[in-house]
């Protein structure tokens, strides 16, 4: 770990974590760790002013996202939505973790006068600044929440959320599991691991070492949300696998990753607080969290056949060159179009939704 003597410690984030490291005895399970690394007030990646999304490393953004790249992606995804509010007799969006508000702006403008109130929910000051620079022209609209409230209707839409949700570590080391937790390392911080009771949720073949994450966060989040959906739909767009996937034998280092200028690192325990901290999403565990609370899932696919679905060929065929090249990135296999999931959530009885109409993964889940 490349860290310059007394660097870690003089970061205001760092000493945070150290606050949290001394009253838990010195440890700290990964995802206490990546909650502060993201979300401490002020010093956390998503609660800083650092500039996150953009196309390239010198506007001093660390990665792009769909509705950045290109505009087709927030109004093919309206054609979903508005067919969503329309089947569950709502007026109201509901989108988590908004990011720059280029999604919101998209979708605003498209979805237009089927939209009574767009609500967002935002764990960060600084990119709620940024969303409410960026949708000055729908302020009479739009309304920002720190936290869900206890009763909700309408459509809810989550691109690039659940990821971010923080994620504990288990190793497997000589047949033996352990969770993997934080400690201090002369001026960084180093691996520390402790026999656990805890287990993936899929049982790994083979007796080799291995990595991987478990998702209580993001299923509990889903549970929530479900509890307090008293009518409507959710969406949720994420880089993932369904479990057989996630945890095969081969992915044996599991997915957490870093992000900064635009580059990938693995060694979330360096510049704390400076980069994205990421691991993919278990599907599997989103929809059994979705359907144990009652939920019904309306699709599970691929962000290519999501959006081929729901009409982006027609938009790209009247689009300029330029725009269409962005938007294949979308779409194409070695791009955005595999890695990326959708997956969709009704409350109640659920319909034949658009998005998943041909090709629909629900029975790999």
């Amino acid at each position: 770990m490349n860290v310059e003597p007394g660097a870690a410690r003089a970061n205001p984030l760092t000493r945070i974590i150290d606050a949290a490291l001394q009253r838990d005895g010195g440890w700290l399970p990964f995802d206490r760790f990546m909650a502060l690394a993201l979300y401490a007030p002020g010093l956390g990646y998503y609660a800083n002013a650092s500039r996150k999304f953009g196309h390239m490393p010198e506007s001093g953004s660390d990665f792009v996202t769909a509705p950045e790249l290109t505009p087709l992606f927030g109004r093919t995804l309206a054609l979903q939505l508005a067919e969503a509010l329309e089947r569950t007799g709502t007026d109201e969006i509901w989108e988590f973790g908004a990011g720059s508000g280029a999604l919101a702006a998209q979708l605003l403008e498209a979805l237009g006068e089927r939209v009574a109130r767009y609500r967002i929910v935002d764990l960060s000051g600084t990119l709620r600044e940024r969303q409410q620079q960026a949708l000055a022209s729908w302020h009479a609209k739009v309304e920002w929440l720190s936290e869900l409230p206890a009763h909700m209707r309408g459509v809810v839409v989550g691109n690039e959320v659940l990821d971010a949700m923080p994620v504990q570590l288990l190793a497997r080391r000589g047949g033996q599991w352990f969770e993997r937790g934080v400690v201090r390392q002369g001026e960084g911080f180093g691996w520390n691991d402790r026999p656990t009771e805890l287990r993936p949720p899929f049982e790994i073949a083979g007796a080799h070492d291995y990595l991987t994450e478990i998702h209580p966060q993001a299923r509990a989040f889903i549970a929530t949300l479900a509890e307090r959906l008293q009518q409507g739909a959710a969406f949720f767009i994420d880089y993932g696998f369904p479990e057989a996937e996630y945890y095969h034998p081969q992915r044996h280092m599991g997915t957490v990753m870093c992000h900064r200028g635009h580059l990938a690192d693995a060694d979330p325990l360096a510049d704390v607080g400076a980069k994205d901290i990421t691991a993919h999403v278990d599907f599997t565990g989103i929809a059994l969290a979705g359907q144990d609370a009652g939920l019904a899932v309306l699709g599970y696919t691929s962000q290519a056949r999501f959006l081929l679905n729901a009409g982006i060929l027609p938009m790209m065929e009247s689009a300029s060159l330029a725009e269409r090249t962005l938007a294949a990135r979308l779409i194409h296999e070695h791009e955005m179009g595999e890695l990326f999931k959708v997956i969709g959530f009704a409350v109640g009885e659920g319909w034949e939704a658009l998005g998943f109409a041909e090709g629909d993964r629900s029975h790999t889940l």
